[in-house]
């Protein structure tokens, strides 16, 4: 006998309540099996494919692309088992259902993340048409929710716009995202990638061009009741929801500067020596090293001296916790706004290794697909604000960590060498720290040792 099972949004981890669905990777009437991966939502810190724990016949979805869900909400159901008949079930023919027969398994795995629970591959999808109820027996299966979104399909070779038949060629969830948020419809455009492929060249274009007058005005909002005070019109008003990354992001700064007593101290540095230091290292061949990679070191190696920063504060126990592992966080400004990922045992790696993972990590965080383990645990950030053109900032702590080196650019300026004025590579360095794991002569330490190793590099070679 078949049974109707309801999966919902499970529970993605570190802390997150809800998640918006990006897109669907199955259609109602589609045959999956156990683990595979059926939605592409958006949580505050990554986007995640949501693997199914059941193997059997999608009878009906929850949520349109676009729709944010919170954890527990059903997501899609699914036929599972056997009909009366010894069909799988939802099959509407009696022919061709050998290919279901391995994947309508009425056992769920349990799992929520992709990646883990079976290795098989997943069955090939098809369509199958529920039948009406009462027939050989079957019972009903819950109605489908329709899909209301519009029909989307590739742009022709000639430049003309595609029939409303198909799907429309857009490979990044970032480019639908973008075109959904500014109201854009895609099947308008006309892609300028291999074989018509929408880029996001194309849609920022369009928007450019005002090609969006018949789109829907989302932004606008009654001005609130002090606007109206003030005299300021409706249509200047413009409300953005805090939520995705934006809220989290909210959520966590406000957090830190409610709970963390924090202080920030800083200096200016000359990196005249370690530029040169790092410019001999990348003549002499191999991987280049980045300038963040030489910070990051210098980072690690100041943490070993000066603990106390490496930590944070269990406020309910009233205790300092301190770590032996340094996992350093690094700023990335991304188009989905400011990530922290996380270098795991920052502490036992050489230079070329921190370059590797700092590139790797900030590519998967311009790409979206950064996990959530991959943005969180860490115990001391990174701040490197001078690629923003800035000379200095007084960031706030990413709770619950306990303090953040922040750089600013560094730039040519007037400096006295060796008792001459003369032109130097000049930095400025601050250290912004919870007061509550330290006082100002452990934070003080700190920041001019870190000076020290900038101004001159072979200060680290006591401890390499």
């Amino acid at each position: 006998m078949a049974q109707v099972l309801e999966f919902k949004l499970p529970d993605l981890g570190e802390g997150l309540t809800e998640a918006e669905i990006v897109r669907w990777l199955v259609e109602v009437g589609d045959v999956v099996v156990v683990d595979q991966p059926v939605v592409e939502v958006e949580t505050a810190k990554a986007m995640v494919e949501v693997p199914c724990p059941y193997g059997g016949v999608v009878t009906a979805r929850f949520g349109a692309e676009g729709t944010e869900l919170p954890v527990g909400a059903p997501l899609l159901t699914v036929a599972v088992g056997r009909t009366a008949d010894g069909r799988p079930a939802g099959d509407g023919s009696g022919a061709g259902t050998d290919g279901a027969k391995d994947g309508a398994s009425a056992e769920g795995s349990g799992n929520v993340l992709v990646g883990y629970g079976t290795s098989e591959a997943p069955a090939r999808r098809r369509r199958v048409r529920p039948a009406p109820p009462g027939v050989n027996g079957r019972p009903k299966a819950p109605e489908p929710v329709r899909d209301t979104r519009p029909t989307e399909t590739p742009s022709t070779p000639t430049g003309r716009a595609a029939p409303a038949d198909g799907p429309v060629p857009v490979i990044s969830p970032l480019v639908r995202r973008l075109a959904r948020q500014n109201g854009l419809d895609l099947r308008k455009l006309t892609g300028s990638g291999p074989d018509g492929l929408i880029l996001r060249a194309d849609v920022e274009h369009a928007l450019r061009a005002g090609d969006t007058r018949d789109r829907p005005d989302t932004t606008k909002a009654t001005a609130a009741p002090a606007a109206a005070a003030s005299g300021v019109g409706t249509a200047s008003v413009t409300r953005v929801p805090l939520k995705g990354i934006r809220g989290a992001v909210a959520d966590k700064l406000s957090r830190s500067r409610t709970e963390i007593p924090d202080a920030t101290c800083w200096v200016d540095a000359d990196a005249t020596e370690l530029m040169r230091t790092r410019a001999a290292m990348n003549a002499a061949g191999g991987p280049k090293i980045s300038v963040l990679a030489l910070l990051a070191r210098i980072c690690t190696a100041a943490l070993a001296r000066f603990p106390e920063l490496n930590s944070s504060v269990d406020t309910e126990a009233r205790e300092i916790v301190r770590y032996a592992d340094v996992h350093l966080g690094f700023a990335a400004q991304t188009e989905r706004g400011l990530v922290v990922p996380v270098v795991r045992d920052a502490h036992t790696r050489d230079a070329e290794s921190l370059t590797a993972e700092f590139a790797r990590l900030t590519e998967a965080a311009r790409e979206g697909t950064l996990t959530p383990a991959q943005l969180t645990g860490g115990t001391f950030t990174l701040n490197n604000y001078g690629v923003l053109g800035v000379d200095g900032s007084t960031p706030i702590i990413n709770h619950p960590e306990a303090a953040m080196l922040g750089v600013g650019r560094i730039v040519p300026k007037p400096w006295v060498h060796e008792g001459e004025l003369a032109v130097r590579q000049v930095v400025q360095l601050s250290l912004t720290f919870d007061h509550r794991v330290c006082d100002g002569g452990t934070a003080g330490g700190f920041l001019r040792y870190v000076a020290d190793c900038v101004e001159q590099p072979a200060v680290l070679l006591r401890t390499l």
